[in-house]
């Protein structure tokens, strides 16, 4: 069945019947939200329907059926199948109107055409076929059957030709063709789904190939008014090329520039000095790094000093925890000077905290084997942590660096009445 949104994709709002209307839920994902939520409504059948239910690698549209929002359709053989998120059901045989979220339609046809129009395009110059595509919420992408990555300029040419072609305005066209005719010969497609019946949908364009396709087009290629070729990466199976269309070129020109004023102020410079000036602050950073870590390791060797010019007998165990970054050579430092009689050391370094926010770290055990092994699985389990370790030495990543004085107040417990020498912080 072709739907009255493929007879024709410029249709905002029509009328018609309920088929069928059944209690449902949906596991839904907001645009721009990553975690989905339960929603409970109908699933809602019509005679016809404008809105496009997902397929050929195009999401479905959004609505309203009597102002009710449509949140997902989805075809189901001849019949497309809308979950609306409504309390109320829809009886049988009753009279509604379907209302199209306009902005998302256009935005999807824009994006399939200019699939078609790019696609068309590889395959002529660069004799690339397109084994699949996908429409994304920022950007799309084709698979090409290649593994040869493609280079900038070929990718420009693609995109200089692609515009040209819209310039010229040319017109697109659906046409119904029987798949067991002749008219099909040349016609680009891949396998028909086995419960589609009747005559199949045609994308017709003057001067290319033409492609079946269920999906929702442009009238016109003038409407696309322009295309651009973004990246192309290497996959598995062939070479992604990621593009826009349409209006998304001037949304994403416009998120650029908003960027490229931020880069001005945060740089102090304008955008054809900003890859100098971020190498020299990288170039900063790396001086600004190298001399910390040499100030950690001085401060380490200071404190392992101090410990070992303590008067003897020392305590039974020590331990040290810092606040100024996740430096592990801090630790190796400091036990490289530090005496061997303490029975156990206990050091932890890591960002300082923020907030309530649970805060990483990178801790170490070392010490008489018994001593380790008592207490790694105790700490690991408090601070939230996975480690490993034998013969007197343990280390491992922590997640909780606030519930250290549990810690502490466990050695304290176990060395009663001996105490630690110092804490640092």
């Amino acid at each position: 069945m072709v739907f009255k949104c493929q007879e024709d994709s410029f249709l905002k709002q029509f009328t018609t019947k309920v088929v069928n209307c059944e209690p449902a839920s949906l596991q839904w994902c907001p645009p721009d939200v990553t975690e989905s939520q339960e929603l409970t409504g109908f699933n809602v059948i019509l005679e016809d329907t404008i809105l496009f239910p997902e397929g050929g690698g195009q999401p479905c549209d959004y609505g309203t059926i009597n102002g009710e929002p449509v949140r997902s359709v989805a075809r189901r053989g001849s019949e497309a199948v809308h979950f609306v998120e409504s309390s109320k059901s829809f009886e049988e045989g009753a009279q509604v109107q379907q209302r199209l979220d306009w902005q998302r339609r256009l935005d999807h046809m824009q994006q399939h055409s200019g699939q078609h129009l790019i696609t068309e395009l590889f395959d002529s110059e660069f004799n690339y076929e397109t084994n699949s595509w996908w429409l994304g919420s920022e950007m799309c992408y084709i698979e090409l059957n290649t593994k040869h990555l493609l280079s900038r300029e070929s990718l420009d040419l693609i995109e200089s030709k692609a515009n040209d072609i819209i310039i010229e305005g040319k017109e697109v066209k659906v046409v119904l063709i029987d798949p067991a005719s002749a008219e099909m010969d040349g016609v680009r497609a891949r396998n028909l789904p086995k419960d589609v019946e009747g005559p199949v949908r045609v994308i017709r364009i003057d001067g290319q190939r033409d492609n079946m396709c269920c999906g929702t087009h442009v009238s016109n290629l003038s409407q696309l008014q322009a295309i651009k070729l973004l990246f192309a990466e290497k996959t598995k199976t062939g070479i992604n090329v990621y593009f826009v269309a349409g209006l998304r070129v001037i949304k994403r020109l416009g998120d650029c520039f908003q960027r490229e004023q931020q880069l001005n102020l945060a740089f102090k410079g304008g955008p054809t000095q900003h890859l100098d000036l971020l190498q020299k602050l990288q170039n900063n950073l790396k001086a600004t790094r190298k001399s910390f870590q040499k100030i950690l390791k001085d401060l380490a060797i200071i404190e392992a000093e101090k410990l070992e010019a303590m008067p003897r007998p020392l305590p039974k165990y020590f331990s040290l925890h810092r606040k100024d970054g996740i430096e592990v050579e801090f630790i190796n430092t400091f036990l490289r000077h530090a005496p061997e009689e303490i029975g156990l050391y206990f050091l932890t370094v890591s960002e300082a905290p923020v907030g309530n926010s649970p805060t990483k770290g990178h801790m170490v055990l070392r010490g008489q084997p018994n001593l380790v092994d008592h207490f790694s699985t105790k700490f690991l389990k408090i601070l939230e942590g996975k480690g490993s370790g034998k013969d007197g030495n343990f280390q491992g990543k922590i997640n909780n660096v606030k519930e250290i004085p549990e810690c502490e107040a466990l050695l304290d417990e176990y060395f009663q009445p001996e105490k630690s020498v110092a804490r640092a912080s």
